[in-house]
């Protein structure tokens, strides 16, 4: 188990420990617990055949590990080693949300950033800080504009040496996708933990709003707060969640595609609240590189999600669609925003 994991675990606890017992008088309920796309997840769905149900959650969280995972056989781990290759409707409709996202952020969300997180060795768990030519001359090799989707669904690489990694959508997707599947089954509540994120299907079973806590950047035995909420995906990004120490400095795997080191911008954390998952957990990277200010204007021009800021001398600043949903703790006061 990679240093990282211990983190994501306590995240995943505190979390449960707040919603614990949140099913209402006379609800039941089924829960998987599982490890999957570098996490342990857990999925609990209230109602009949509740277990069934939450079976069927966690074989398709797998299958599309199995689709979008950077290792063994996936279509995009052909890619990667290919430099191209044909791809399934599925996956070809992920990709090119990833790349809509990537325009629409102005590349602070980047799925081509692959070559060098993985020089980071963010992926093997073989840390190491690689220097300024090494970094300059893998960014020269990544960028959305050369990805090439073909009508027959055949994707090709620009140039050599490029690569491109769904980490940062697929959770979010995975979620969301579950989300649909159980709702299809007539399931009206349910529970997806899946790392940093949660994704709630309708409110809890009792009809009252699900309490999701925020964990804190700084202190992963405190939360920041409560966001009540039902039927969205909660979605929390932050350099604490990964990273590794060298020479005394802190190194975190949310990597700036604009320098090719991890974005230093004056965020602790980001969550991001929204309907559409995979938004949600694209959107949590993106605002984190983005840092304060340009988060805020973001938001402030496009609609869609609320968010969450905590920053590094630890203030929070909420958006004012959310602002009213979240419940500081004890010690924090928070700022705000309004479009």
């Amino acid at each position: 188990m990679r240093k990282h994991m211990g983190r994501t675990a306590c995240l995943i606890i505190s979390m449960l420990l707040l919603l614990s017992g949140c099913g209402g008088e006379g609800s039941t309920g089924a829960s998987e617990e599982f490890f999957a796309m570098d996490t342990y997840m857990r999925i609990t769905v209230y109602g009949d055949d509740a277990e069934e149900m939450a079976e069927e959650a966690k074989d398709e969280i797998e299958r599309i590990e199995a689709l979008l995972s950077i290792t063994g056989e996936s279509e995009i781990a052909v890619i990667n080693a290919e430099g191209e290759g044909d791809v399934s409707d599925e996956t070809r409709g992920v990709l090119e949300r990833a790349i809509e996202i990537g325009k629409l952020t102005e590349g602070a969300f980047d799925i081509t950033i692959y070559p060098v997180v993985d020089a980071w060795g963010f992926f093997s768990g073989d840390y190491r800080v690689p220097d300024e030519e090494e970094i300059g001359e893998l960014i020269s090799h990544t960028g959305i504009e050369n990805i090439s989707i073909s009508d027959d669904n055949s994707v090709t690489f620009a140039q050599q040496g490029m690569g491109i990694d769904l980490g940062g959508i697929g959770k979010g997707y995975a979620g969301q996708r579950v989300h649909d599947l159980l709702a299809d089954y007539g399931v009206s509540s349910a529970l997806m933990e899946l790392g940093g994120n949660v994704c709630l299907l309708g409110a809890k079973p009792d009809g009252s709003l699900w309490r999701v806590g925020i964990m804190s950047p700084f202190d992963d035995s405190e939360r920041i707060g409560v966001i009540e909420a039902e039927d969205v995906s909660i979605v929390t990004s932050g350099g604490y969640q990964r990273y590794f120490m060298e020479d005394g400095v802190v190194y975190h795997h949310i990597i700036d595609p604009s320098t090719g080191f991890p974005a230093d911008n004056g965020l602790a954390s980001v969550t991001v609240v929204c309907s559409d998952g995979l938004l949600a957990d694209a959107l949590s990277t993106a605002l984190f590189v983005m840092g304060e200010d340009g988060a805020c204007s973001f938001w402030k021009e496009n609609g869609g999600f609320e968010m969450l800021l905590v920053t590094d001398d630890e203030r929070i600043i909420v958006s004012s669609g959310v602002a009213d949903f979240f419940q500081p703790e004890d010690g924090y006061i928070t700022e705000v925003v309004s479009r």
